[in-house]
């Protein structure tokens, strides 16, 4: 009887220490400016409350507040201290006391647990399940050497809370002693824990070595409480009424309105138990970098101006450009019936009318002209069958990709998405361009046969060969029809026969017209019947089209296979992100995660690379 009124009394005894301001119903504590403009705090209150608080600086209420419940839940690391100091009583006190907390946590709760002495090391990884840790505090023994790595032991909790995705993060940290022989420093802790948006539970036990400076910093510090337990005995009683407390806080975090140096009234609320305030100075905190490639002072109001200038001035040079774009189309609709303008040619040159342009686009060809880049370029733009000049898609791709550049930049984009951005808007005239290929090619290659047998029937009717390109031609649709026009001008003009369609199979790209013009070139070289050439040639062409399209249903399955293999992990990736992003924030803002995400994307191009490989066919 006599032990369990002497346990109650212990209980008692703690919880007091615990609302050291009783006659508040709401307590704010550990204001925490270090991220300016984000604000983060502790309300605790009397009574715990489901809805979440309200805040309002200097009487104006603010909205977007982020709040977690840590009666809910929350991911606690226990930091036991092992060092020889606590031989005897005080270890076994201590363990009984992580085993009642553990016995009462919430069902959401993930427990870890860290042991230091010496160094300090993980027990047992964060997790929802309690076996492992009840194992190794079972099994938790006294250091066999001296020291007592008090600030290791917290910064190795924060880095295990930060890559935790539960929002609400708790340190309960126990030692009898003080820092000694850690590698970092007090300030080193308070970071780490800021960093992670931990809250410290510190409680000491009182003895010769004890220092109660550092826990009673890191608790101020971080929204926390410090607990200072006369004896190991009443650590069980000390370890509930913090899981009482916990139950009754809230972790918040919010955008401030204050700007460096300014002190605003600070005021929380809670519905059914009350409201606090207290003073918010940020005279230390310093807004947060952006990150952009855009000099300092653009940002300023001679910069803001003299952007100003240069977008307005880029305005008028638009609409002047088209008014005079609209003027020279009325006047070359004027001119065309004296002097046999095609309509082709409406509206061509509109860019030519500005020199300064003119003068660029000239200079940039005259040096880049020569590359094989620059001719490959060229060769595009003429399969596409588009009227654009190769320097003028140079030029497209350069501003969509600084313009691309420049949005996520202005946006505080990282240094990596800005670079991805740049080549994405690069990339999307070429591909615009590509595309455009690749539809006119196959466009010319479903005519193809047609075409050929076209030709045959007309030299079999004892027309020349250059008549049954012209019937090709009447009876032919775009692409292949332009085509054709375009090789009868070039020979009526004097141009021979053999090269004009040499170069129609280069601009084309295609193989099959290649294959027949080859046959064509050997035909009239050596002699023989054309029209049955040409007859041959369209049923080969044919027959190699029909086993395309064979083997391309056939591998169509495997090609679905790697589409689905390919976009599965990237959709599902964006899905989760959607839905639950503190799940999703350790894989995209942890050094481990983004470690994953790298390696997780070049094994998706290797298997792309491979499964194309598989499913990839050239006749």
């Amino acid at each position: 009887m006599n032990k369990a009124v002497k346990t109650l009394v212990a209980a008692l005894v703690a919880t007091l220490a615990l609302a050291s301001s009783a006659g508040a119903s709401v307590e704010i504590r550990g204001l925490d400016t270090s991220g300016y403009p984000d604000v983060r705090l502790t309300v605790v209150s009397s009574k715990a409350v489901a809805t979440k608080p309200a805040l309002a600086e200097n009487g104006r209420v603010i909205s977007g507040i982020e709040a977690q419940n840590l009666g809910q839940a929350k991911a606690v690391v226990l930091a036991l201290d092992r060092s020889q100091s606590m031989t005897g009583g005080s270890l076994s006190d201590a363990v009984a006391a992580a085993r009642a907390f553990v016995d009462i946590k919430a069902a959401g709760d993930r427990l870890g647990l860290i042991a230091f002495g010496e160094t300090a090391s993980e027990q047992s990884a964060l997790s929802s399940t309690t076996g492992d840790l009840v194992t190794s505090l079972e099994a938790m023994q006294v250091d066999t050497h001296g020291g007592t790595a008090l600030y290791d032991a917290v910064i190795q909790a924060a880095h295990a809370l930060r890559s935790d995705p539960l929002a609400g993060r708790v340190i309960v940290l126990l030692t009898d002693g003080k820092n000694v022989g850690s590698g970092a420093t007090l300030d080193d802790a308070v970071i780490a824990a800021h960093k992670a948006g931990a809250v410290v539970y510190a409680v000491g036990i009182n003895g010769p070595q004890f220092d109660p400076a550092p826990l009673e910093t890191l608790a101020d510090e971080t929204g926390g409480r410090y607990v200072l337990a006369s004896t190991s005995a009443r650590l069980s009683a000390i370890y509930s009424a913090i899981a009482s407390e916990l139950a009754r806080s809230w972790r918040i975090s919010y955008i401030t309105s204050a700007r460096p140096g300014e002190q605003v009234a600070l005021q929380a609320s809670l519905v059914g138990a009350g409201s606090a305030s207290t003073k918010l100075h940020v005279a230390n905190a310093e807004p947060v970098s952006t990150h952009t490639f855009l000099p300092s002072f653009l940002f300023s109001t001679a910069g803001t101006i003299l952007i100003g200038l240069i977008v307005g001035g880029l305005g008028l040079a638009v609409l002047a450009n088209l008014a005079s774009a609209r003027k020279g189309s009325w006047v070359q609709a004027r001119l065309a019936p004296h002097i046999g303008a095609g309509t082709s040619k409406k509206g061509m040159g509109a860019r030519e009318r500005l020199s300064a342009v003119a003068t660029v686009l000239s200079a940039t060809e005259s040096v880049f002209g020569s590359l094989n880049v620059w001719r490959r370029l060229t060769r595009m733009l003429e399969r596409a069958d588009m009227p654009l000049k190769t320097v003028e898609l140079v030029w497209a791709m350069l501003g969509l990709g600084i313009g691309f550049g420049l949005i996520f930049s202005l946006a505080g984009a990282g240094v990596l998405t800005v670079f991805v951005a740049i080549l994405f808007g690069g990339a999307l005239p070429y591909g615009f361009v590509w595309l455009k290929v690749r539809r006119r090619l196959a466009a010319f290659e479903a005519q193809l046969p047609d075409l050929l047998v076209t030709i045959a029937a007309s030299l079999k009717a004892g027309h020349s060969f250059k008549q049954g390109l012209k019937a090709a031609m009447e009876e032919g649709q775009e692409p292949a029809s332009g085509e054709f026009r375009r090789v009868l001008t070039q020979s009526s003009l004097g141009r021979p026969m053999d090269e004009a369609l040499k170069e129609m199979s280069d601009r084309l790209g295609s193989a099959n017209f290649e294959f027949v013009i080859t046959a064509v070139t050997i035909q009239r070289q050596v002699g023989g019947s054309l029209a049955q050439l040409f007859d041959m040639v369209a049923d080969t062409v044919r027959q190699r089209q029909q086993f395309a399209r064979k083997v391309r249903s056939l591998t169509a399955m495997g090609r679905m296979s790697a589409y689905v293999l390919v976009g599965l992990p990237i959709f599902l990736a964006g899905v989760l992100t959607l839905l639950n992003s503190s799940y999703m924030s350790p894989l995209w803002h942890t050094s481990t995660g983004k470690a994953l995400v790298a390696f997780g994307l070049i094994s998706i191009g290797i298997g792309s690379l491979m499964l194309k490989k598989i499913v990839s066919f050239k006749g």
